[in-house]
């Protein structure tokens, strides 16, 4: 599992860095150490990198003239905060950013469970350590990757899980109820001095929610009857679907009002940034040309904004991802049973985006029966749409006049493509059909992917014709 953060030293050099800090609060203090909390921590650090110019929220693709000035701006002000926003809008992507704005380390008492600092010390076990060592308590230093905590709300979630709660074992040691020490912490005092996230804070019950509140608020946290006064140093963000959030009332109102800043998230407003999305994130095994990611791309806008989908739903940015990695899979497949060494994806392998994502998409009742038909139908405006702004304008005659002459061209997901070549045979300015489509070089992959969309579009266009049986599509005039 990935860490929610990337690490930016080695491992080796981390430990190498660790054993030159401070190991008691003596040497602590004479080091010049500054407390700092960590909603001022976050504020300094982010100030440091407006200044310089540095990307504040690595990997966050769309929102820079929208969603993180808001953001920031919240941040700033030291204030708690809701994300709202449709699956798939990178809600949860952006908030795991935030730990990049803590300090790299942090010292904390040694064997504290809720991360003391050892300057203002606040579970008992620490302050008596304190008073018992005094300058001689043992210090450990924790890394920010560590200072984050993530829970997703279920109904099943209790109190005990977030707060906390009696630990029998303790009290069978002899300890007694009202003994703060009895306690088991759970995932936010565990999170103290760090940031802690609750994403789809709606599905939470109610009476757990409640339990939210003086943790907000008081900065407290009351655990089976008595108040345990623990006064948490944490940055809490929640995340929430809007529809939850604003018509179904699941969120008391007493939490509303105690998150500091509400920032609504949105889908890629623009074509690039949902490529440069899918570039990022998708993992793939052949080479998927930009001319196919801008038809995905194109794909996942126009299902978005179909009148037959259920808009309150959304169209997760994983859609384009999952659709882009299927078309390489299939490129993948075919490069294996053909025994092409270098897997590059063609027109043929779009159609099996379509029952592929099926399942990611919420159709309208009305459209029950027609989910495949809808989405084949808007694949291929899509890719009409990218062959207009890539080949419209671009001469096709060499090799319109081939099918002038009688010929047709059999293509299909299980030809390979130097066999494709072979049946279009030599294409006049074939180079510059490539160069039209943003391809370098002519490798006999990439130039079968560009024919092939050629043909595609030219039927599209309706200049060429198009059977398809058994998986192979045979063009002729």
């Amino acid at each position: 599992m990935r860490a929610p953060f990337g690490h930016l030293r080695s491992k080796r050099e981390a430990v190498r860095t660790l054993n030159t800090r401070p190991t008691t609060l003596r040497e602590l203090r004479a080091g010049g150490h500054v407390h700092r909390p960590v909603k001022d921590e976050i504020r300094h650090n982010l100030l440091t990198r407006l200044r310089s110019g540095e990307p504040r929220f690595p990997g966050i693709v769309g929102f820079d003239e929208t969603v993180l000035p808001h953001l920031e701006r919240a941040l700033l002000a030291g204030h708690d905060l809701v994300l709202l926003g449709e699956r798939g809008q990178g809600k949860s992507r952006l908030i795991r950013t935030l730990g990049g704005l803590l300090d790299e380390w942090t010292p904390v008492v040694e064997g504290c469970e809720i991360n003391d600092h050892p300057y203002q010390p606040v579970c008992v076990r620490c302050r008596r350590l304190l008073a018992e060592q005094g300058d001689d308590l043992p210090i450990a230093w924790k890394h920010r990757d560590d200072r984050y905590g993530e829970k997703l709300a279920t109904p099943d979630t209790s109190v005990g899980d977030l707060i906390g709660d009696i630990d029998p074992i303790k009290v069978a040691e002899g300890r007694t109820l009202g003994d703060p020490e009895t306690v088991h912490y759970g995932l936010v005092p565990r999170t103290n001095r760090g940031i802690f996230c609750v994403n789809e804070l709606p599905d939470l019950a109610e009476r757990i929610q409640v339990s939210l509140l003086n943790v907000l608020e008081e900065r407290d946290v009351q655990i089976r009857g008595y108040a345990l006064r623990l006064p948490l140093d944490v940055l809490l963000v929640a995340s929430a679907n809007p529809e939850d959030y604003t018509n179904r009332g699941r969120i008391i109102t007493p939490l509303k009002d105690r998150f500091g800043a509400e920032i609504r998230t949105h889908y890629p407003l623009e074509l690039d940034d949902e490529l440069v999305l899918i570039g990022q994130e998708a993992q793939v095994s052949a080479a998927v040309p930009i001319h196919l990611m801008e038809v995905i791309a194109r794909f996942t806008r126009l299902v978005r904004e179909s009148p037959a989908v259920d808009a309150r739903s959304g169209v997760s940015a994983r859609f384009a991802i999952a659709g882009t990695e299927t078309v390489a899979a299939s490129a993948t497949r075919r490069a294996a049973i053909v025994g092409e060494d270098q897997p590059v994806a063609r027109v043929c392998d779009l159609p099996a985006v379509v029952p592929t994502l099926l399942g990611k998409v919420e159709f309208e009742v009305s459209e029950e029966g027609r989910e495949e038909e809808v989405l084949a139908h808007l694949l291929r405006r899509a890719t009409s749409e990218t062959w207009r702004r890539t080949l419209g304008a671009a001469d096709l005659n060499g090799l319109l006049d081939r099918f002038d002459r009688g010929a047709t061209v059999d293509a299909g997901e299980l030809v390979p493509a130097a066999e494709l070549l072979h049946r279009i045979g030599p294409v006049p300015g074939l180079a510059k059909i490539l160069g039209s489509l943003g391809m370098e070089g002519e490798s006999p992959g990439h130039a079968a992917a560009a024919l092939e969309f050629a043909l595609e579009g030219l039927y599209l266009m309706r200049r060429l014709s198009k059977d398809i049986a058994d998986g192979t599509s045979t063009y002729r005039t």
